[in-house]
């Protein structure tokens, strides 16, 4: 039979070795745990990345243009008065008034609305006359220059109006000049709400992109993937004139180049071209 001190030196031994393979399965599960936490963070951080910049090296990107032609349904100019006068700004700002107030009645009374009539700008600013006080020698007793003087004041008033109905453009544009200002500007021929015109080029440009994407697919052998990201732009062009008074100032008349007795100019709105482009970029499957 096993002595006690054997007894002892067995349990000892056997203690031994089950503390040994505790620590190996320690360790191994420590190891295993590291590499979990090291693939988990590979993992992360691969999906995060996609998630900011989704194939970045595996993408294409397509463009498409709609393009919609649509009547003006709105013509829209400014005219303005240019009134000069004294030192007294009371005198002058009664004038241009009555003129102004004139040519705005005149623009009510042929069927424009109120809120179509806005004032654009309305400045006063001083005349100044400058004194030439010759050379002036160094040291010499002269008299000192006299300052730049105010002589008189000059009022500058914008108007801008849109008109709804076509038919009374080239009367509205000639007859402000008749009652009153002496300049007019701007004439443009536009579409007031282009919101739906500019949403059917957008679709037409959309579906000229995803067609032409599957035509790239198919030329390229490649399955085209999730649409990735969309850019638009869009621009518009329409019939502007520009029409020259006396001296040739950018207006489109002049109260001195109107006659009275002429008729009325003939102005044709034409068409306005309503273009958006957009381009598409989707992930390569």
């Amino acid at each position: 039979m096993m002595s006690e001190q054997g007894k002892d030196c067995y349990g000892g031994q056997m203690q031994h070795m089950a503390e040994g393979k505790m620590r190996k399965y320690l360790g191994l599960s420590l190891i295993f745990m590291f590499v979990m936490f090291a693939y988990s963070a590979y993992v992360y951080s691969k999906a995060f990345s996609q998630s900011i910049q989704p194939s970045s090296f595996r993408s294409f990107g397509v463009d498409g243009e709609g393009k919609i032609t649509a009547i003006p349904d709105v013509a829209k100019f400014t005219f303005g008065l240019v009134s000069e006068g004294g030192k007294d700004i009371s005198k002058l700002q009664k004038e241009n008034t009555d003129k102004m107030n004139k040519a705005i009645s005149f623009v009510k009374s042929e069927g424009v609305a109120d809120k179509d009539v806005k004032t654009m700008n309305y400045n006063l600013t001083p005349k100044y006359q400058y004194y030439d006080c010759g050379v002036r020698v160094y040291n010499a007793e002269t008299k000192a220059c006299p300052p730049p003087e105010i002589v008189g004041y000059t009022i500058n008033q914008t108007i801008a109006v849109t008109i709804r109905d076509f038919s009374k453009v080239g009367d509205i544009v000639s007859g402000v000049v008749k009652n009153g200002a002496n300049s007019v500007s701007e004439l443009s021929f536009e579409i007031d709400d282009p919101s739906s015109v500019i949403e059917k080029a957008r679709e037409l440009a959309i579906l000229k992109a995803i067609d032409k994407s599957k035509k790239v697919a198919k030329t390229g052998d490649f399955k085209v993937g999730r649409l990735l990201s969309i850019e638009e732009g869009s621009s518009s062009s329409y019939l502007y004139r520009n029409y020259y008074g006396k001296g040739g100032g950018p207006s489109l008349m002049a109260a001195e180049a109107m006659d009275a007795s002429l008729p009325a100019p003939s102005l044709e709105a034409g068409s306005q071209e309503i273009v958006v482009n957009v381009i598409l970029r989707y992930e390569i499957k």
